[in-house]
Parts: C-alpha cells; sequence; structure tokens
C-alpha cells in the first residue's frame, strides 16, 4: 500500500513563528512544531515522489531513513515550498532528478537558480530535469497514476495533485468545479487550512471543511497551519469524525 509522510506541516513562517510568545508558539508538546510544509510520498515498490521542497528540507530529510528520491512534484514558487531544491545535491549525484511545475514555476526557477540550468554547469550543482505542466495532464510517474489539480493562491495558478487514491493540495484560496471533480472517489484528502480567521490566498479551517464535507474522501488531513490555528490538542477535539490535523511526521497509507 502506498503513504504519504508530512514532512512539515506549517506555514511559510512555520511554528513557532519566530519571536512569538504566544501559548502555541510556547508549547511543549511536539505536535505544534510544525516545519514548512512538505510531503514524502512512497509507491507500493518503494520508489519515492517528494512534494515541495522548502526551506527546511535537509533538516526533514535527515529525519527521515536516506532513500532516492525518485521525482518531485511542486505545488508552486513561493519560497516555502522552492526555497531547499539546492539540498537535492546528494540526490542527483547519479542522476538527475525529475521536478514537475507549472509554467509559472518553472520559469522562477530557472530566474532563482540559473546556475542548475547552464550550458556549461559547475560540478556538484543539482541536476534538474524540469518537466512543464498544463494542468489537464494524466500521467503516470514511477508506476502511480498523478493528475495536476489547478487551484487558485489569491490570484496565482498553483497545482494540487491527486496521486491515486490520494490528493494533496496546499496554499489553495479557490477550486473550481470542474478541478473539484478531481476529488472524488478519494481515500485520503490533504488539504491547507491556515487558521480560523479569513485571509485573502489561503482556506481558513471553516472553508477547507467546507470542501471535505463537498467531496466526502475518506479521512482528510490539513496541512500549512499557523501558530494563529491553535493548540493541536484543543483544534484536533473540534474536528468531524475523519478529519484531523496532520503534524510532522506523521505516516498515512492511501
Amino acid at each position: 500500500m502506498s503513504s504519504i509522510t508530512f514532512l512539515g506541516t506549517g506555514t511559510s513562517t512555520g511554528v513557532p513563528q519566530i519571536g512569538c510568545r504566544c501559548k502555541v508558539c510556547q508549547s511543549k508538546d511536539s505536535h505544534d512544531k510544525r516545519l514548512r510544509t512538505s510531503a514524502l510520498v512512497e509507491t507500493d515498490d518503494g520508489r519515492r515522489i517528494l512534494i515541495d521542497c522548502g526551506p527546511d528540507f535537509r533538516q526533514q530529510a535527515l529525519s527521515v531513513s536516506f532513500s532516492p528520491i525518485d521525482a518531485v512534484l511542486l505545488t508552486h514558487e513561493h519560497y516555502d515550498h522552492v526555497g531547499g531544491l539546492d539540498d537535492l545535491r546528494p540526490f542527483t549525484f547519479m542522476k538527475s532528478m525529475d521536478i514537475y511545475a507549472n509554467d509559472l514555476c518553472a520559469k522562477n526557477l530557472k530566474q532563482r537558480m540559473p546556475y542548475c540550468f547552464a550550458e556549461h554547469r559547475y560540478p556538484g550543482v543539482p541536476k534538474i530535469s524540469l518537466h512543464i505542466l498544463q494542468g489537464n495532464e494524466c500521467m503516470e510517474i514511477l508506476g502511480m497514476k498523478v493528475r495536476p489539480i489547478r487551484v487558485m493562491h489569491d490570484k496565482m495558478p498553483i497545482l494540487g495533485y491527486r496521486i491515486g487514491n490520494m490528493a494533496y493540495i496546499t496554499d489553495m484560496s479557490m477550486i473550481r468545479d470542474e478541478e473539484k471533480s478531481k476529488l472524488n472517489g478519494l481515500n485520503v484528502l490533504v488539504v491547507n487550512a491556515l487558521r480560523k480567521t479569513f485571509h485573502h490566498s489561503h482556506q481558513t479551517l471553516q472553508e477547507a471543511l467546507h470542501l471535505i464535507g463537498e467531496v466526502q474522501p475518506k479521512q482528510a488531513y490539513l496541512v500549512h497551519m499557523s501558530h494563529e490555528m491553535g493548540l493541536h490538542a484543543e483544534v484536533e477535539k473540534e474536528l468531524p469524525k475523519g478529519v484531523h490535523l496532520a503534524y510532522d511526521g506523521l505516516r498515512v497509507q492511501f
């Protein structure tokens, strides 16, 4: 059975947030320690797909057993989702890394990391094979059916991904009905919920719960949370049956 491991479940500032003295940031509960959001999918035959590669990736990679990463799916180009790509170097010593992204994200990567795409690259830089997605493909990656899901992050078009019977969406503020139909029949839905109050570019907890209620996955896990969401132990008790706050290190089979 395939699985997803949550390498990080926090928003762009992480939790605790630097300089904050709120009860969440001072919590001793390990569930309230959230690195920047990223996940690792492992297939039935042991192949591994990384979803996003933020600035905490090195720390996250050291927390799990070292095995090759076979592909990377990027949701969008914001730093908290791509800031660790240079740390893929040890995974590309033997072969280049297949990285999938939409056109906007791909252009940003080439501007941010030009040394990875130069004609004559400096020895040791990450070897990247960049694949540009339109968002309407149905692909097979490492024997897994992968389908991009087009959503909006405020005014920015970004991607979620359906991988088999699991879908992963982060940083979303809006999803159209035709994309929502890609979420039917899921065993596991991973979706963002920043906090309980309105935010212009991220779903609130209530908006995430509304989407979950619409598509009816067997299980749902919330990610990309800020310290304003509240204490993990308290919020978890408020959630409907089958809905959970994800936490760093959690592994879920699908």
